[in-house]
């Protein structure tokens, strides 16, 4: 399965009073990730939108193993860690650029749904093959 990573640099407005990362923001940092994912695979969340199918968060877990603080450089890696029917898990690392320890991991699951109707759907077969 395809793997992609990119860096984040963590402003101000991410930390809290003890100067470290929030834990709701590494949600947002897996979804930017998420998204660099689908883009990297030539499927983006803008396609699979004009094709009429939403990707809505059905689950979300983080293990938070260490901080991240103002200004550190992140490296965040993603991939799609499970494909099940209607449903999908895109897995995320976290860590301080140039150094091995995992900081957070954790996962988001998606349901594959028709933007007409909301109901689940089949993940379209681009999506499938942009992936593996």
């Amino acid at each position: 399965m395809k793997k992609i990573t990119i860096e984040y640099r963590v402003p101000y407005a991410d930390t809290d009073m003890m100067g470290v990362v929030y834990y709701a923001n590494y949600f947002a940092m897996f979804e930017r990730a998420r998204n660099e994912l689908m883009r990297s695979c030539g499927y983006s969340y803008k396609e699979c939108e004009a094709d009429g199918i939403a990707l809505p968060v059905t689950h979300a877990e983080a293990d938070y193993r260490a901080s991240a603080k103002y200004d550190d450089v992140l490296e965040i890696t993603a991939f799609v860690q499970s494909m099940k029917g209607v449903r999908t898990e895109i897995a995320c690392e976290i860590r301080r650029k140039g150094e091995d320890k995992v900081l957070v991991r954790g996962f988001t699951r998606h349901a594959f749904v028709d933007l007409k109707t909301f109901r689940p759907c089949p993940p379209p077969a681009k999506f499938l093959e942009a992936v593996s």
